[in-house]
């Protein structure tokens, strides 16, 4: 096994936090080794973000079939061919894949090696036959779904998130473990196109989310015919002659769930085995690689970044360490992993965003706070389209600094946007309310949630005294 000089970068993982760090070493003139041991594009292009928004594409065509009928528009049946949306999530993921190619990036001067990797020592990584040393290691190995501990689920075939977009077969009928936005997204999109789907949740759905909004999202899932089971209890899976079975304890009461396909999407681990992480000194726990404020290891030579790193599981999270990378590794620029501007969006119909403190999390630290709430009712491009189920609704202190945006509704994760840069920006609220807004969009919402954070002003005292005295000059 060879070993050569000293690279800049190694990076172990090339999903969207290996990749960005990839591409931005390799601009800046670093030398960069980087290992992938399956597929270019990691989670996000291949089974997750990419597949996942492509499928729930399809569904909307599929339902916009039967709900024109209040613009003019007579209900039609659509006819699904399930094989042709395989293709289509397909094509959607090759027309990507090019931009995470091993191509592209041997283009830049990355040498890419297509092997497992793992530390043999603190200094040096081994993969495809070479030993790699390095001045900088990046682990971004990402995560994977992980099986909750079910008797019985062992013994029966069930989809993943990893699996299920290589169905050519519409599913019949889909019962889902875990109500988080893998879930039900699923869950909605495959109703749609002609799923009978049951949901089943140990505790809450979209539980992480502030439950005003998330009524909304779990009402619209629900009358489009999926049923949502939650705080039930699993107490066996089983196969069937028609595909699967699952045994609940439900309000007091048992009862058996039959369906065609299982899909498991009750969570995740990081992807921390065989890593040889020991060997190079690095801490790490079941739920990911430990690290410090600036995505350093307990090997100060080691970053650790993604999902791989314990924290916010999401793409844009990913590019977001690589980049805190970049200026600490490159220009020993200070670094602190914040997450108070980190949104998220849940892909259903209605959407659901957030970013910051919700409600109770502000109330928690003892401030005074503001809600701040506008309807998409009050909105008049709503109105147009027929889509006024939805809610921003804005969390700030007393004086004004905003601390927290949810939004649910039609366009809720472009919606969420200003409030990401508000918060990131540290703005106040004023400047919301100062932007002038496009008419008629939906994004006049956030100005008029911003709006009612002086709603009062007119009825206080001292204000219309003010008024009064200046009306003395004409």
């Amino acid at each position: 096994m060879p070993a050569h000089d000293p690279v800049d970068f190694c990076i172990i993982g090339a999903g969207s936090a290996g990749l960005s760090v990839a591409a931005a070493a390799s601009q800046f003139g670093q030398s960069v080794v980087l290992i992938e041991k399956a597929k270019m594009g990691g989670d996000c292009l291949n089974y997750g973000c990419v597949p996942s928004k492509a499928l729930i594409a399809a569904a909307k065509h599929a339902h916009a079939f039967n709900t024109g009928e209040a613009f003019g528009v007579a209900p039609a049946t659509p006819r699904i061919d399930f094989a042709k949306v395989h293709d289509h999530i397909h094509d959607v993921i090759a027309a990507i894949a090019p931009h995470d190619s091993q191509e592209r990036f041997e283009g830049m001067g990355v040498k890419v090696i297509r092997s497992p990797g793992h530390f043999i020592d603190p200094e040096t990584v081994a993969a495809g036959g070479e030993k790699i040393r390095a001045r900088r290691f990046v682990i971004a190995t990402g995560s994977s779904p992980s099986a909750p501990p079910i008797p019985g689920l062992d013994t029966v075939p069930y989809l993943t998130n990893e699996t299920i977009f290589d169905n050519t077969e519409l599913p019949k009928q889909l019962i889902i473990i875990g109500a988080g936005p893998i879930g039900i997204e699923m869950a909605q999109a495959h109703a749609r196109l002609g799923s009978k789907v049951t949901v089943l949740e140990a505790f809450d759905p979209l539980a992480k989310d502030d439950p005003e909004l998330t009524r909304i999202v779990l009402d619209h899932v629900r009358r489009e015919g999926v049923e949502i089971l939650s705080r039930i209890k699993i107490t066996e899976v089983r196969s069937t002659k028609a595909g699967v079975t699952v045994d609940i304890e439900f309000e007091d009461e048992h009862r058996a769930i039959s369906g065609s396909h299982l899909l498991v999407a009750a969570g995740r681990k990081a992807n921390v085995e065989n890593l040889g992480l020991d060997n190079a000194g690095i801490e790490f726990t079941p739920k990911g690689i430990v690290v410090d404020k600036g995505l350093r290891t307990t090997n100060r030579k080691v970053y650790a970044i993604g999902d791989v790193a314990g924290g916010l599981q999401f793409t844009h999270v990913a590019g977001y360490h690589a980049g805190l990378v970049i200026r600490n590794a490159l220009f020993r620029l200070p670094v602190n992993n914040e997450t108070r501007h980190i949104p998220w969006v849940t892909y259903t119909d209605p959407e659901l965003a957030h970013v910051g403190m919700t409600e109770d999390q502000a109330k928690q630290q003892g401030q005074p706070v503001k809600v701040l709430r506008w309807s998409y009712q009050e909105n008049d491009r709503a109105q147009a389209e027929r889509r006024t189920d939805g809610l921003v609704k804005v969390i700030t202190s007393a004086k004004g600094h905003i601390l927290g945006a949810s939004i649910v509704g039609r366009q809720a994760g472009e919606l969420i946007q200003p409030w990401c840069l508000a918060i990131t920006q540290k703005q106040k609220i004023k400047s919301m309310i100062d932007q002038v807004v496009a008419y008629p969009t939906l994004g006049e919402i956030n100005r008029r949630a911003a709006m009612t954070y002086y709603s009062d002003l007119p009825k206080k005292p001292l204000v219309r005294t003010a008024i009064k005295l200046l009306k003395i000059f004409g």
